[in-house]
C-alpha cells in the first residue's frame, strides 16, 4: 500500500509535490478504508486537471521512479543516470523522490536524490513494531547502516558505485531480506496502465489466466454478465502469430478482434485488476474512462473498493469524467487536482485541503465552474467569420 509519495524536478513537476493515500479526519465511507497500525488508508484516489496540467507527468514520475530502482544495477562505469528534469530547472538541479508504503505488515520509507552524474543521497528506513529504524542512509558515496544490517552490507560495499542505487545493489548481492522486499515492491507491486515504459502485455497475461485458471474465468464471466454481456463461455485459440480469444454468445462465437474497443479493453484489464485485489498491489491508471462506458468504470471502482474484504489493493487513476466527482461515492481526500502554477510547474492538491467544502456540495458543478481550480480557462474563444452573400 502506498501511504505518501513526493517528487521534485521531473518533467512538468519543478517544485516538490506531495500525494497521500492517508485518510483525513473525514468520517465518510470509513468502512472502505484500510486500517494499519493506527492509520486509515484509502483504497482509491482520482486525479483531475486540465490537459497539460501534469496529470500524466505525475503518474509517469512514479513509473520513472520504479524504472530507476529496477534498472539501476545494470549501470556500467561511466553510464549516466537517466533524468528528465523540468525545462526551467537550473542545470544540475537534482531530481528527488520519496515513497512511504506498507508491504506485508511492515511500513517502509525509501527516498533518493540524484543528477545525471551520481546519486547524491539515498535512504531506506523501516518501522518494526511501529518505531523507525535505519536500514541504510547514504550521502554521496558515504553509507551508514543500521546495526542489524551492518555486517551484511559491509560485505557488498565494493559493488556500490556513484551511478548505482544502493537499494538495487543490496537487493541483488546482500542477504538483507528487507532490501529485497522493498526492491520487489517496486518491481512487482507497482502496476501502470497504459504507460509507455510498461513492457508487460496485459492481453496475453489475461488470456493465459482465463485459460489456465477456472476460478478467474468464472469471475470474468460473472462480471461480464453483470454488465449485461450474456457470455456463457470463453474459448482461447493459440496460434504462432497471435492469440485469438473467442466469446461464445449462446450460439454465436465472435472473434475478439471484431469486438468493440471497450470489450477488448475489458479482456485486457480484468485479470490484472483481479491480481491487484487478491495480491494487494497498486494500479496506477492514466485516463481510466478511455473506451469504457461510465457504468463499467463504476463497476471497476466497486471491485477495488468492495470486491474483497480486507484487500489492500489500491487504484490511483486520472480522469476527465465529472460523473465521478460525487461525494456520495468518494471521500474528499480521494479527489485530487493538478494545476500549473505561474512558474509553469505542476501542483497537486486534494479536495480535503480546500476549505469550506460541504459534504452535500455538488462537486462536479463546482469543478466545471472553476471553484477548485484545475480546469482550462478559455479567454478568447475562436470564432469563424460568417460570409454573407
Amino acid at each position: 500500500m502506498i501511504l505518501e509519495y513526493t517528487c521534485e524536478n521531473y518533467k512538468s513537476i519543478k517544485e516538490k509535490v506531495t500525494f497521500s493515500m492517508l485518510a483525513s479526519k473525514d468520517n465518510s465511507f470509513e468502512d472502505l478504508l484500510i486500517p494499519f497500525n493506527g492509520l486509515l488508508i484509502n483504497k482509491a484516489a482520482s486525479i483531475y486537471g486540465a490537459n497539460g496540467s501534469g496529470k500524466t507527468s505525475f503518474m509517469e514520475s512514479l513509473n520513472f521512479f520504479k524504472s530507476l530502482v529496477c534498472n539501476s544495477n545494470n549501470h556500467q562505469p561511466g553510464d549516466k543516470i537517466r533524468q528528465v528534469p523540468h525545462k526551467l530547472s537550473i542545470p544540475e538541479t537534482p531530481t528527488t523522490y520519496t515513497l512511504q508504503f506498507v508491504k506485508g505488515n511492515t511500513q517502509y520509507a525509501y527516498g533518493l536524490s540524484y543528477t545525471r552524474e551520481q546519486v547524491l543521497s539515498e535512504y531506506l528506513y523501516y518501522f518494526p513494531h511501529g518505531k523507525q529504524a535505519k536500514i541504510f542512509d547514504r550521502a554521496l558515496n558515504e553509507i551508514t547502516f543500521g546495526d542489524k544490517f551492518k555486517k551484511d552490507f559491509e560485505k557488498i560495499l565494493n559493488f556500490s558505485k556513484p551511478n548505482k542505487l544502493f537499494l538495487a545493489v543490496s537487493a541483488n548481492y546482500s542477504a538483507v531480506k528487507e532490501a529485497e522486499i522493498v526492491f520487489l515492491f517496486f518491481k512487482e507491486d507497482l502496476i501502470f496502465y497504459p504507460i509507455a515504459q510498461e513492457v508487460n502485455n496485459w492481453l496475453e497475461y489475461s488470456i493465459e489466466r482465463l485459460t489456465n485458471e477456472p476460478d478467474i474465468k468464472s469471475l470474468f464471466i460473472k462480471f461480464m454478465n453483470s454488465l449485461e454481456c450474456p457470455i456463457q463461455n470463453i474459448r482461447t485459440k493459440f496460434e504462432k502469430t497471435n492469440i485469438t480469444p473467442e466469446l461464445d454468445y449462446r450460439i454465436l462465437s465472435v472473434d475478439l478482434k471484431e469486438e468493440s474497443k471497450g470489450i477488448q479493453k475489458l479482456f485486457e484489464v480484468f485479470c490484472p485488476i483481479i491480481d491487484i485485489i487478491l495480491n494487494d498491489k497498486i494500479l496506477i491508471w492514466d485516463e481510466i474512462e478511455t473506451s469504457l462506458h461510465p457504468r463499467i468504470v463504476n463497476e471497476i471502482l466497486r471491485l477495488i473498493l468492495q470486491g474483497k474484504q480486507n484487500s489492500r489493493g489500491q487504484l490511483i487513476f486520472s480522469t476527465h469524467d465529472t460523473n465521478l466527482l460525487d461525494l456520495t461515492k468518494f471521500r474528499r481526500d480521494q479527489i485530487w487536482f493538478t494545476e500549473l502554477s505561474s512558474s509553469r510547474s505542476t501542483e497537486i492538491y486534494s479536495l480535503a485541503e480546500l476549505k469550506s467544502i460541504r459534504k452535500d456540495e455538488n462537486i462536479s458543478k463546482g469543478y466545471l465552474n472553476g471553484k477548485y481550480g484545475a480546469i482550462p480557462f478559455i479567454h478568447n474563444p475562436l470564432i469563424f467569420p460568417i460570409e454573407e452573400d
